[in-house]
């Protein structure tokens, strides 16, 4: 395997509510979303019909083979919204200025932190989000595994405040999605 990051193959989507997910999300047909480390794409196929034939989900990973089987998926699945590429989001993300309405980053910001890929990566998803875009982040609450990463890194909504403010990140809200994770979602200004 090719560029595999810390967390590649593991996916936080079956401990989640996905309805709960995309409801205070706001995902509805015609936005254009970014899965920002999407690994084998999970919730970019699940988000797909709530954006509907219209929309677009742009699923970028580092991770080649999680893309490559996220390629073969879509191809069987004959889905048409779901655009995916192998990036390093913490350098380029390679979707125009000003594009994306609501970015995801799924169980994701806390291996960025350990890899000190997290300020180059959120200036790059401040730089895709349209004005009063959205990114919402899920992470494991700040509490004991298992399931998710060891206690000394997950990140409490707090402090993820203080991760995201400096980018022109403004919180909205942060709800409970399932019995491990939390979503907060953070409009830019």
């Amino acid at each position: 395997m090719t560029n595999k990051p810390i967390a590649a193959g593991k996916s936080s989507f079956s401990l989640v509510d996905s309805s709960k997910l995309f409801s205070e999300m706001g995902l509805m047909e015609n936005i254009t979303m970014l899965d920002a480390a999407c690994g084998m794409g999970a919730y970019a196929m699940a988000a797909s019909p709530y954006v509907g034939p219209s929309g677009k989900i742009y699923a970028v990973d580092l991770w080649e083979d999680g893309i490559d089987t996220l390629k073969n998926e879509i191809q069987t699945r004959n889905i048409e919204n779901i655009f995916p590429s192998v990036a390093d989001i913490s350098r380029h993300i390679p979707i125009a200025d000003r594009s994306v309405d609501i970015c995801l980053m799924a169980t994701v910001l806390h291996d960025l932190v350990q890899d000190n890929t997290d300020q180059g990566t959120l200036k790059e998803v401040e730089r895709t989000l349209k004005p009063e875009g959205q990114l919402a982040v899920v992470e494991f609450q700040k509490k004991e595994g298992p399931p998710g990463p060891p206690m000394n890194i997950r990140i409490s909504p707090e402090a993820l405040e203080t991760f995201l403010r400096p980018f022109g990140l403004y919180p909205v809200k942060t709800v409970d999605i399932g019995e491990h994770l939390y979503l907060s979602i953070y409009y830019r200004s």
